[in-house]
């Protein structure tokens, strides 16, 4: 992708990978959307207890309207083009049979699970845009999300659209961006 600069040894598709809010609006097969789902059931947990659920609607389908209307309104104006709409929840318990603990780490491996997701909607020719721009509080209960869950966030899958079908403001942000450097992101030893 032109403009993004990269170690030449980072793998080239999370390079490729970033977050447009133009969608076109076509179907996404079933298939394409499982192995998509499945490809972010193989990221890392702890204990591998996997304590993500996600949620979904296609364009179109019985759940669309509702998935669609608990998302912020800023963002109903642009996923209502996207071919698939995404809720990612994490179980807040280690459940076994010997009983529930807390899960630390739940938020964190719900994050890897769709990362996992991200990229393989790349891979597919799909692009993803996350989100928490969600109607917090109302969604818990309008999804029937268990109180020991959390909603972690949402995200849009869907083929690029033309950035002509957003509004002017947001043409100008559809565009990928490039990262912070190494040296502000990782710091070795102590925080300060």
């Amino acid at each position: 992708m032109t403009g993004r600069i990269a170690h030449p040894k980072v793998e080239k598709l999370i390079v490729d990978r970033w977050s447009p809010r133009a969608f076109d609006g076509s179907e996404i097969p079933q298939e394409d959307l499982d192995v998509i789902f499945e490809a972010a059931g193989w990221a890392p947990s702890a204990y591998n207890v996997q304590p993500w659920t996600f949620l979904y609607a296609k364009k179109g389908d019985a759940n669309w309207d509702l998935l669609l209307s608990q998302l912020i309104e800023f963002n109903q104006g642009w996923a209502k083009d996207a071919s698939a709409i995404v809720y990612v929840v994490s179980d807040s318990q280690m459940r076994s049979d010997k009983g529930n603990s807390d899960n630390h780490s739940h938020s964190f491996d719900a994050g890897a699970a769709w990362a996992l997701a991200a990229l393989q909607a790349q891979a597919l020719g799909y692009h993803t845009h996350g989100m928490t721009g969600l109607k917090f509080g109302e969604a818990e209960k309008a999804l029937g999300i268990p109180a020991d869950h959390r909603l972690e966030a949402a995200f849009a899958i869907g083929r690029m659209g033309d950035k002509s079908q957003l509004p002017e403001f947001l043409q100008e942000r559809e565009v990928a961006s490039n990262r912070k450097p190494v040296a502000e992101i990782a710091k070795a030893g102590k925080f300060a």
